[in-house]
């Protein structure tokens, strides 16, 4: 059922969801499996979908971790907010930092995104960078997938220290960035 919703809500809006279909657990796992949750106090998750990596970011964060979730569609997010009711939501990535004002969190321990960078506009898309890198933690980490490599030199203009992964195990293939301001 999770697949059928996702893939109506990609028809209905593609330039918003990006994908015909949630991401894999293998890209999941090769995205976020080699973090250090025990050391993360504040992470958001930009683009949450209907929760893929939300659910594994639960499971492995501990419990005094604190999750902002930001999802621009009202139904997913609303899904994600009765299934996670202590996580704080808002719909745009765009006013990170705001979002982050209004849940209390000071600077942000690690940023995961799912939001498809290729389709937003490209002013949007530096102001969140922006904003992201102005509310993460100096040693903070940014994690992104994309489908293609388009965003690398965009990436590489926020932070210092940009490394690609990529898994064919996920419709379609992805590449996954971590980035980080230094090393």
């Amino acid at each position: 059922m999770e697949r059928l919703f996702f893939l109506k809500k990609f028809i209905d809006a593609p330039q918003q969801i990006g994908s015909i279909t949630p991401s894999s657990k293998f890209l999941v796992q090769k995205m976020l499996g080699g973090l250090d949750w025990k050391y993360f106090r504040y992470v958001a998750e930009l683009g949450t979908g209907t929760g893929v990596f939300t659910r594994y970011i639960m499971q492995h964060k501990h419990s005094q971790c604190k999750f902002l979730g930001i999802e621009q569609d009202a139904e997913m997010r609303q899904n994600l907010q009765a299934e996670y009711p202590d996580a704080f939501w808002d719909e745009c990535a765009e006013n990170l930092c705001d979002s982050l004002r209004m849940a209390h969190f000071p600077r942000l321990d690690c940023v995961v995104s799912g939001l498809p960078f290729a389709v937003i506009d490209e002013s949007a898309r530096f102001k969140i960078m922006e904003g992201v890198l102005r509310a993460m933690a100096p040693d903070g980490i940014f994690v992104a997938f994309q489908y293609s490599l388009q965003m690398k030199p965009l990436f590489r203009r926020y932070f210092g220290v940009v490394s690609v992964e990529f898994t064919m195990l996920n419709l379609p293939p992805a590449f996954i960035y971590f980035c980080r301001r230094s090393g």
